[in-house]
């Protein structure tokens, strides 16, 4: 796949030409696979485009700030490739950018930078200087300018729209299963797995802690059905989300057992599918409580998964 960045004078247009969805695409979910497909429905000879930001616009937009994200910039182009995307424009979204004129912006990254000859965004598009160029602008520049422009409703589910917010809020809320709806597939957390406290281990199960970014949205702290990708390759899993405090400093903590695996992980890169919440945290009183609930947890992860994985 190719990625574009920088200063798009520097960029190769395909050659003949592309075909360009705007968003910032955050998890890739059921709503931005709808905008995606719409690239499929144009000529079949133009290269497919995603145009995507490396910084979210609420970072500068926001008084709050970014919110957390669905996926990571590395696991999106994944996610992109999966829907037949070719190529990935990365744009950072800056002081610069925030006050472009509308038609600059189509002109520097659409026309000279992509050559595109179609170009797809959701219903509710804004560019430009203090978010000015809507739907209407783009249609009337991709009229002067020679491009196509397809406007695509918001997805819904229960008539519920899919968007990101939403789908960020139910897995808060420890909704994974709404949330997968959403998706399209199980939310992931994906990081390196550290050393641990054993503790795991100690009651005869092993168990993988696992850092990820913090940009991340968390779910509810609480024990889920999991799945595990290790080398590619899908296990079932259950695992334990919680805050622990060390030195002072608290933080949340991945802990997963990857059910059938023994061998060491330690510098693995694990990505975690949420498939169901199991339980809430639970104090125990003795050791014999904690290895007795946490062979349940195994059992019914393995219900919730059924043979899905080994």
């Amino acid at each position: 796949m190719i990625i574009y960045q920088g200063d798009p004078s520097g960029w190769e247009a395909p050659p003949r030409g592309s075909a360009v969805a705007i968003g910032v695409f955050d998890g890739v979910h059921l709503g931005h696979r709808k905008v995606l497909s719409a690239l499929q429905e144009g000529d079949e000879g133009l290269t497919k485009v995603a145009m995507t930001f490396g910084t979210h616009p609420a970072a500068l937009l926001s008084s709050t700030g970014a919110p957390s994200r669905l996926s990571t910039l590395k696991r999106r182009f994944e996610l992109f490739e999966e829907v037949g995307i070719e190529r990935v424009a990365v744009l950072g979204f800056d002081e610069q950018m925030r006050t472009m004129a509308p038609s600059d912006f189509v002109q520097r990254f659409l026309v000279d930078g992509l050559d595109a000859r179609c170009v797809v965004v959701g219903a509710g598009f804004h560019f430009g200087i203090d978010a000015t160029g809507t739907t209407k602008t783009l249609r009337e520049i991709g009229e002067r300018l020679g491009f196509k422009v397809t406007v695509v409703d918001i997805a819904c589910d229960d008539r519920t729209e899919i968007r990101s917010t939403t789908i960020r809020t139910a897995i808060e809320e420890g909704d994974v299963v709404r949330a997968g709806a959403m998706l399209g597939r199980p939310y992931e957390l994906e990081g390196i797995v550290v050393p641990g406290d054993e503790r795991g281990r100690d009651l005869g199960v092993s168990t993988a802690k696992i850092s990820f970014p913090a940009t991340l949205t968390v779910p509810k702290h609480g024990v889920y059905a999991v799945l595990v990708w290790i080398d590619g390759i899908e296990h079932r899993g259950v695992a334990n989300l919680g805050l622990h405090t060390t030195h002072g400093v608290s933080a949340d903590v991945l802990a997963v057992h990857v059910i059938g695996v023994e061998r060491d992980l330690y510098g693995k890169q694990l990505r975690v599918g949420f498939v169901d919440r199991i339980r809430d945290e639970i104090e125990f009183t003795t050791t014999d409580d904690i290895a007795t609930q946490i062979q349940d947890d195994i059992e019914t992860a393995k219900r919730i998964s059924g043979d899905r994985a080994p």
